[in-house]
């Protein structure tokens, strides 16, 4: 079944100053694995017995819990104090070759390296060019390779000046995460496009896409990685204080964060951008009922259901609100989500076209029948799964089905570190942005959609003018050379 959702960027996780440091990032990824399915890594840094630095590295394809499927890796090989580690879904680079997998080690002259990286380089095309003509011998296809190169190639001589240096040289989204032989580094684009926290755990100091993977530890939350900055931190350190921080060139006041890790990315118990998930998507579904509410005909009940998990957050602020303006509601479970399919299913017959769906949902036919359903989901990408899903309820037979997007319609795909099919493909694009048409290709009764505005108001504790809503205005904050920047998805 073709996936009909954004596809998830990549969750990074570094720590430094724990024993445990490469148990540590295994749960940390294993909480961060939403936002990468297709491979996972982790490097890890230990002094050997003559009392020099060496890292030690494991990646593979899969899960976390198959690529480090042995309790053998943590008591014999990946050991050590600092550790880094990266859960893949490929936004460029080829998905199917291992030495794309993150996260990337070099040795050079200053020592040990290794990065991991959540975003994309809009000017990775030109930084390679530029560095192949110089000599540079690259191993992988991904743009974070390029950071390394510029790092090796520096002439300064502070390890550190040489990384501000490099980052100050990569244009577009990233968040990552640096090990050297004796620091860890984070740093977040300008704009901040990508959560990175900062979190502490006995002493030791963690770094990670989402509060969640601190969670898992029982770490503590710090504070965010802000926009344009570069984190350092050194091992031994006992105080925040001792805690790095450097400002990267052309930072300013200006911040646009991805509007889609609230509704759809993060985990709901999450907290990034300074709030938290749950709180957010709460609030999109409320300004959904606000403007978008639904009443039954006969004046019964309407049954709110989500399609899971991803809207069940914003299900119940719409049912919430739908209550408070005094419209009959009741919130159901009324989608049943298999979570054992694994990340490959075989449909080795003419039948995987009619199975579609049912592959992954069932109906609750009791919850659904000569009811009037709003069925609501946080967005609409090629339009094939929510044909199959509307199909699916049908079969339940309710009275109606009326269908609520808790995002406006996308009609422009992402360039900085999600992976949204071509414009062609999109079908709010392809139908001109009609949603009459798109309801009746849905097949529902009623579709409606937030605005712009009415999603960028439910932005509680936040400026409007803080996110990136390319996706669904086609208003890129930063220049896209689009035909350079679809060449470096492909490959």
């Amino acid at each position: 079944m073709m996936k009909d959702k954004p596809l998830c960027n990549c969750g990074i996780f570094g720590i430094i100053g724990s024993k445990n440091s490469a148990i540590n990032t295994y749960y940390g990824l294993h909480a961060l694995q939403h936002r990468g399915q297709e491979a996972a890594g982790i490097v890890s840094s230990q002094k050997n017995q003559k009392g020099k630095v060496q890292f030690n590295v494991h990646k593979s394809f899969g899960h976390v819990s198959e690529v480090f499927n042995s309790q053998d890796l943590f008591e014999t090989k990946l050991l050590g104090e600092a550790a880094i580690g990266h859960n893949r879904y490929s936004t460029t680079g080829s998905a199917d070759s291992v030495k794309n997998i993150q996260p990337f080690v070099v040795t050079y002259r200053m020592g040990n390296l290794a990065v991991a990286h959540n975003g994309n380089l809009t000017n990775a095309k030109e930084l390679r060019n530029y560095l192949v003509n110089e000599g540079a011998i690259f191993q992988t296809t991904s743009d974070t390779e390029v950071l390394l190169h510029l790092i090796a190639r520096s002439k300064l001589k502070d390890q550190t000046q040489q990384i501000i240096e490099a980052l100050n040289k990569i244009k577009g989204a990233f968040s990552l995460v640096i090990l050297t032989d004796n620091k860890l580094f984070a740093a977040r684009d300008i704009l901040g496009f990508r959560p990175l926290c900062i979190g502490t755990l006995n002493g030791s100091y963690i770094v990670a896409s989402e509060t969640c993977a601190l969670d898992i530890n029982s770490a503590n939350y710090l504070r965010d990685v802000n926009p344009g900055e570069l984190v350092v931190i050194e091992k031994g350190i006992n105080s925040t204080e001792e805690i790095s921080s450097y400002k990267l060139e052309n930072s300013n006041n200006q911040i646009k964060q991805c509007i889609f890790e609230y509704i759809y990315f993060s985990r709901p118990d999450s907290r990034i951008f300074g709030s938290n998930v749950d709180k957010i998507r709460r609030k999109l579904g409320k300004v959904l009922a606000e403007n978008h509410p639904v009443h039954d005909k006969d004046d019964e009940k309407v049954i709110v259901i989500s399609v899971p998990d991803s809207s069940n957050t914003a299900a119940i602020g719409f049912q919430s609100q739908l209550t408070k303006q005094g419209i009959p509601s009741r919130l159901e479970i009324g989608l049943i989500r298999s979570h054992y399919i694994g990340r490959t299913f075989i449909t080795p017959n003419q039948k995987a076209r009619e199975i579609g769906v049912k592959i992954k949902f069932n109906t609750v036919k009791g919850v659904l029948e000569n009811k009037t359903i709003v069925l609501i989901d946080d967005s609409i990408v090629r339009g094939t799964t929510s044909k199959q899903l509307v199909r699916l309820l049908r079969e339940a037979n309710p009275k109606e089905i009326h269908l609520r997007i808790s995002s406006p319609p996308i009609i422009s795909p992402c360039y900085f570190g999600m992976d949204f099919p071509s414009k062609d493909e999109l079908i709010a694009h392809k139908l001109d942005g009609d949603i009459s048409r798109i309801k009746d290709y849905l097949d529902v009764d009623s579709l409606e959609y937030l605005t712009i505005n009415e999603m960028l108001s439910a932005m509680i504790d936040h400026l409007q003018d803080h996110f990136c809503t390319a996706c669904f205005s086609g208003n890129y904050p930063i220049p896209v050379n689009v035909g350079i920047t679809k060449e470096i998805y492909e490959n």
